[in-house]
């Protein structure tokens, strides 16, 4: 049996339980941060497999953090701090939509989202106390983030500094790219602009595929069976129709 890697699997009654609404501003930005945490996510699972690297606990814990030092490494502190705060109300978001499922690889979304902003709010402690107070920190848990994110850079810096040692590709492995309306069209966008430019900082072992395509679910996955990571338009309706508002 293939094992796919998924970010989630969203249950479709989500996506059609609000009316839909424009795509504003605001909700282009939530979904962007989103697809870009997705994205890191997948990416995490395409390291682990293509790299052999070693884990020692739950993949899905690893690739989550992976998330949280690409976020913290990437981008300038204002924007690093509005990803954090959209990825954040994404997990708030699908905890609110029914009880833990503690049977899954992922672990509840309500950990995934106090993992997600102590890593974070560990990652500059001075800047970041309005954001952990804002998203509920307690101070039992901040204690220990600052050591819990180096512990995390340590680990996974090591992986990106051997990347950055790696020739660079002449060319992404895109494939199928939809951009039939203009929430399809954000979304392709996002990915090809993030992986062009992750391209030119880091090499990979082998060629890794990335698309963007109907799945019949709101879903995205690292697939190793091809080395592929497939981000479904029907997540990003998901995130359009779940952003806060």
């Amino acid at each position: 049996m293939i094992q796919k890697f998924a970010w989630c699997l969203l249950p479709l009654f989500a996506l059609f339980a609000a009316p839909a609404r424009a795509l504003d501003e605001d909700t282009a930005g939530y979904v962007e941060s989103n697809l870009l945490a997705v994205l890191y996510h997948e990416l995490g699972h395409a390291l682990i497999d293509l790299m052999g690297l070693p884990v020692f606990g739950q993949e899905e814990d690893a690739a989550d953090v992976l998330n949280v030092i690409m976020i913290h490494e990437l981008f300038e502190e204002e924007v690093a701090v509005q990803i954090a705060y959209d990825t954040a109300f994404g997990f708030l978001g699908d905890a609110d939509q029914g009880e833990a499922v503690f049977w899954d690889v992922h672990g509840p979304d309500l950990q995934r989202y106090y993992t997600l902003v102590c890593l974070f709010y560990g990652g500059n402690p001075d800047a970041r106390d309005d954001v952990a107070q804002e998203l509920g920190l307690t101070d039992a848990r901040a204690e220990t983030c600052e050591e819990e994110f180096y512990l995390a850079s340590d680990s996974w810096g090591l992986v990106l500094d051997e990347l950055g040692d790696m020739p660079r590709a002449d060319t992404p492995g895109y494939l199928d790219l939809r951009r039939d309306n203009p929430l399809d069209a954000l979304t392709a966008d996002v990915i090809e602009t993030e992986m062009a430019a992750l391209q030119e900082d880091f090499g990979l072992p082998s060629e890794l595929v990335v698309r963007v395509e109907p799945c019949g679910t709101a879903n995205a996955f690292y697939d190793p069976s091809d080395a592929s990571i497939t981000i479904c338009t029907e997540f990003s309706e998901y995130l359009a129709a779940a952003a806060p508002r």
